[in-house]
C-alpha cells in the first residue's frame, strides 16, 4: 500500500505486526477470488489525494460503501458516473441548504480532497455484500493513530464527526487548538435527528478563516468535468 507524502509520518505504524498481517489478509483474500472493496489501488486514496502540510479538515466516515463500484478509497465519495447513496444523497442536500451550492449531479468528492479535507474511513475496507465485515481487524488502530498524528500536526484544524462511532474518536483530539463539529450521521435513519440544518460546511469555513487559513470551496465540479479527470493522474507521483 501507498501512503504517498504520508509514508514518514506513519512509518512507524506501517512497520507493526499488526499492519503486516491486516495487508497479507486483505492480499490472500483477494487472491482467493473474495471480492473486497475498494480495488486495492484505491484502497489508500484518501492519502494520496490530501498532503498532510495542506490539511484543512478531516471527515471522518465508518467502512466503505460495500455495493458493487462504489468505494473509491474517500468516505461518504463515490466515482463519477455511480449514483450517490442515501448518505451520500443527505450530505449533497446539506450542502445545498448550508453553502447554497446546487447538487452537481454525481457524488465524487474529489475536488474537496485535493483541497485538503482527508476523506477518512475508520475501517478501509469491507467484503463485497457484508457492512462491517473487516471491522476489528487492525484498521480501527491504525486510522486512530492517523487522527492522533493528524491531532499533533501544527496548524489547527476541522475535524467533522458524523454519527455515533466517529464522535469517540474525539477523544483523541485536541479540543482547545482544533475544531470539533459533530451530530447525527447523514444516513436516512438518522439525517433528520439533527443532520440536517447542522451547517457544517460554513461552520468548518468560518472556524478557517478566524485561524487566518485559506477556506474550502465546496462546490463540486460538474460531471463533465469530474470525468475528465483521470483519477489516477496525481497518484503515481505521490505514491
Amino acid at each position: 500500500m501507498h501512503f504517498g507524502a504520508w509514508t514518514p509520518l506513519l512509518q512507524g505504524e506501517l512497520e507493526k505486526g499488526y499492519f503486516r498481517t491486516l495487508v497479507e489478509q486483505l492480499a490472500a483474500e483477494r487472491a482467493q477470488g473474495i471480492d473486497v472493496y475498494p480495488a486495492a489501488q484505491d484502497v489508500t486514496n484518501a492519502f494520496l489525494l490530501t498532503d498532510p502540510a495542506t490539511l484543512r479538515v478531516v471527515v471522518l466516515g465508518q467502512d466503505p460503501y460495500h455495493q458493487p463500484s462504489q468505494a473509491h478509497g474517500l468516505a461518504f465519495s463515490v466515482p463519477p458516473g455511480i449514483a450517490p447513496p442515501p448518505s451520500l444523497r443527505n450530505i449533497l442536500k446539506e450542502l445545498a441548504d448550508d453553502v447554497g451550492f446546487a447538487s452537481p449531479g454525481h457524488g465524487c468528492l474529489e475536488a474537496w480532497a485535493r483541497q485538503g479535507v482527508l476523506l477518512l474511513n475508520t475501517v478501509l475496507t469491507v467484503e463485497a455484500g457484508k457492512a462491517n465485515s473487516h471491522s476489528d481487524r487492525g484498521w480501527e488502530r491504525f486510522t486512530d493513530s492517523v487522527i492522533e498524528k493528524v491531532n499533533a500536526l501544527p496548524h489547527p484544524l476541522v475535524f467533522i464527526l458524523w454519527g455515533a462511532p466517529a464522535a469517540k474518536k474525539e477523544r483523541l483530539i485536541d479540543t482547545k487548538r482544533h475544531c470539533v463539529l459533530k451530530s447525527p450521521h447523514p444516513s436516512p435513519l438518522s439525517a433528520y435527528r439533527g443532520f440536517f440544518g447542522s451547517k457544517p460546511f460554513s461552520k468548518a469555513n468560518a472556524f478557517l478563516e478566524r485561524e487566518y487559513q485559506r477556506s474550502i470551496d465546496w462546490r463540486l465540479p460538474s460531471l463533465a468535468e469530474a470525468e475528465g479527470r483521470n483519477p489516477r493522474s496525481n497518484f503515481a507521483a505521490s505514491g
